[in-house]
C-alpha cells in the first residue's frame, strides 16, 4: 500500500479532518519493522490455513486496519472508496443526479422527498413513490446506495425512473435529465419578525462562509436587530468555514480556536475581518447533535460573550483528524491533535472504558470542574463533555400516541395515499380540518397504532400540526414544510425571548473592551 502526502484540506466533524504537518515523534524503525513482521506472519498463516478461502482485501481493509484504528479513538477511521467519495461529495456541497432523498423503510426503494427545484422535483416525483426501475435496471434487489448510484451520473445525461404510486394502477415512467444538485449548508435564512432574522447552518462545507454572507446580504444585515443562529443537529465540517462564520460575528483580532498535538505544531485562528460594526444580539441554538466545527462556533461566540447559547449540552468532539489519501481511492483519518476554545477549554467527551456505541449514543456528559475558564466578561465556563448552554431548553415531551405515529411513519404513508390519485396541490392557508383529522386517526388505528379517544384528543393540536407539515411536503416542498415548522418551533420562540440576555452580554463585553483599551493607551 502506497501512502501519499495528505491533502491540504481542513475539516472537523464527527469524523473530522485536518492537514497534518510532518514532524518528529515517530516510533523507531526497529519497532515498526518488528510489528510488521508479526502482522505479516499472522496474515500468511490465516490465508494458508483458514477453513475457507478468504480475500486479502477483506482481511486487511475490513478487518485489520479498522480494528487497529478502533483501538485508538472513536474518530480515527479507514474510508473505503465509497465512503471516501461520499465524504468528498459532502465537502463540496453538490453532486450530479436527480436530487431526491431515497429510503427503504419497508424494504422498498421509496422517494422520501425531492429537493426543491431539482430535476426530480420538476419532473413530478412525490414522497411515497416506489422506485421499481431506473432505466432498464430493476431495483428489487438493490439497497438505497445501489438505487442512488443508478440515479447519479454526469450532468446533462438522461435517466428514466419507473415508479408505482399509491392509488394509481399503472406504473409511471418519469424522464429526467441529470443536473448539478446543490446542497446548501446554510439551508434557511428568513425573517421571524420584521427585525429578527433566523439562519440555520446544517453543516460546514466548502461554501458555508460564502453562503452565510450571501444569506445575510439577501436579508439586509443592516436591518437585523436580532439573529437566531440554529446549529442544532449540525455535525461539523470544514474548519476554515467554521472560522469564517466566527469571523463574521467577532471583532477583528479576537481568537477563534487553536489546536495542537504531540506531533503537530500549535495553530491559532483569529478573526481577520471582524463584524465591522454589525453587533446585533444573537442567540445560538444547540443540542446534543451539535458537534465539532459547530462546537467551535458555539464555543468561540460564548467565550467572547458575543452570543447567548440556548438548548442542550453539545456532543463534545474536540479531537482533530488528518486525512491520508491511500492507493485505491481510499483514505485514512488519524487523530493528531485536540482543539481548544478561545478561553482554553477542551470539550472532548470521554471515550475510555466504553464501547463506541455508548460514546455516540449516550446522553450529554458532565462539565470538567477542573477545567474552569472565564469568558471576556468574567463568566465561568467549563471544559468537559461539550459546550454547556447559557440557558437550557428541553423539548416538550411527546405523548405515546405522538411517538407511535412518528415511529410508524403514519404521517408519511397517509399523505402518500391521500395525494396518490389527486393533484399535489393545496392552498397556502390550508390546514387539516376535523374531517381529515378523523380520517387520519381512523386510518392509523387500522394500521395498528393503538390509542384511546382521550389520548387522541389530548394530543390533537400536535397531531394536526404534524399532519399539516407532512402534507405540505407533497403540496409544496420539503423546504417550505421545514420553514413552516421552524416558524412555529417553540424553541425558536424561546430564542427570541432570550435576545435581551444576549444584548446584556454585548453591553458588558463592550464595557470591558473599552476599559482594556483605555488601560493600554494610558500605559507609559
Amino acid at each position: 500500500m502506497r501512502i501519499f502526502k495528505p491533502q491540504v484540506i481542513a475539516v472537523l466533524s464527527l469524523w473530522g479532518l485536518l492537514p497534518l504537518p510532518f514532524s518528529a515523534g515517530q516510533p523507531s524503525r526497529d519497532d515498526v519493522a518488528a510489528s510488521l513482521r508479526k502482522f505479516t506472519e499472522v496474515l500468511n498463516l490465516v490465508e494458508t490455513n483458514f477453513a475457507t478461502k478468504i480475500s486479502p482485501d477483506t482481511t486487511i481493509y475490513d478487518g485489520a486496519i479498522p480494528s487497529m484504528l478502533h483501538t485508538l479513538d472513536p474518530h480515527s477511521n479507514f474510508l473505503d472508496p465509497e465512503a471516501y467519495r461520499r465524504l468528498r461529495e459532502d465537502q463540496s456541497g453538490h453532486y450530479y443526479g436527480v436530487g431526491m432523498m431515497v429510503g427503504e423503510p419497508e424494504g422498498k426503494a421509496l422517494v422520501i422527498y425531492p429537493f426543491e427545484g431539482s430535476p426530480a422535483f420538476r419532473g413530478g416525483l412525490r414522497p411515497g413513490d416506489n422506485i421499481v426501475a431506473v432505466d432498464d435496471h430493476s431495483t428489487a434487489k438493490l439497497d438505497v446506495e445501489g438505487v442512488s448510484a443508478l440515479l447519479k451520473g454526469p450532468r446533462g445525461t438522461p435517466v428514466s425512473v419507473e415508479v408505482k404510486r399509491y392509488g394509481v394502477t399503472d406504473p409511471i415512467w418519469i424522464h429526467l435529465v441529470r443536473a448539478e444538485v446543490p446542497r446548501d449548508s446554510v439551508s434557511y435564512a428568513f425573517w421571524l419578525k420584521p427585525d429578527i432574522a433566523y439562519v440555520k447552518i446544517d453543516a460546514f462545507n466548502e461554501n458555508t462562509g460564502r453562503e452565510l454572507e450571501q444569506a445575510l446580504n439577501r436579508l439586509g444585515e443592516s436591518s437585523i436587530h436580532g439573529l437566531i443562529l440554529d446549529l442544532r443537529g449540525n455535525p461539523g465540517g470544514i474548519l476554515q468555514e467554521a472560522v469564517a462564520v466566527c469571523d463574521h460575528f467577532l471583532r477583528k483580532g479576537q481568537s477563534i480556536v487553536s489546536h495542537h498535538g504531540r506531533a503537530s505544531a500549535e495553530v491559532k485562528f483569529v478573526a481577520r475581518h471582524g463584524e465591522q460594526g454589525a453587533e446585533y444580539p444573537m442567540v445560538v441554538l444547540v443540542d446534543r447533535g451539535t458537534a465539532s466545527a459547530a462546537e467551535i462556533v458555539s464555543g468561540a461566540l460564548q467565550d467572547h460573550d458575543r452570543a447567548w447559547i440556548l438548548g442542550e449540552k453539545t456532543f463534545g468532539k474536540g479531537l482533530v483528524q488528518a486525512p491520508y489519501p491511500l492507493s485505491g481511492d481510499t483514505a485514512l483519518l488519524l487523530t493528531i491533535a485536540h482543539y481548544y476554545t478561545p478561553s482554553g477549554r477542551l470539550i472532548q467527551r470521554d471515550y475510555s472504558h466504553q464501547s463506541f456505541y455508548d460514546y455516540y449514543m449516550r446522553g450529554p456528559g458532565k462539565d470538567n470542574l477542573k477545567d474552569s475558564r472565564k469568558t471576556d466578561t468574567g463568566r465561568t465556563v467549563y471544559g468537559g463533555d461539550g459546550i454547556s448552554p447559557d440557558e437550557k431548553y428541553a423539548e416538550p415531551k411527546m405523548s405515546p400516541i405522538e411517538v407511535e405515529l412518528i415511529r410508524s411513519m403514519s404521517y408519511f404513508y397517509f399523505s402518500a395515499e391521500y395525494f396518490g390519485p389527486r393533484p399535489a396541490k393545496l392552498p397556502k392557508t390550508w390546514a387539516p380540518d376535523d374531517a381529515l383529522l378523523a380520517q387520519f386517526l381512523d386510518w392509523a388505528k387500522k394500521r395498528g397504532v393503538e390509542f384511546t379517544p382521550a389520548e387522541a384528543a389530548a394530543s390533537e393540536p400536535a397531531i394536526r400540526e404534524r399532519l399539516r407539515e407532512e402534507m405540505w411536503i407533497t403540496a409544496f416542498s420539503k423546504e417550505q414544510s421545514d420553514q413552516l415548522h421552524l416558524e412555529n418551533d417553540p424553541e425558536v420562540a424561546a430564542a427570541i425571548q432570550a435576545l435581551p440576555s444576549s444584548q446584556a452580554l454585548l453591553t458588558r463585553a463592550a464595557a470591558v473592551a473599552e476599559r482594556q483599551h483605555h488601560s493600554v493607551t494610558a500605559a507609559p
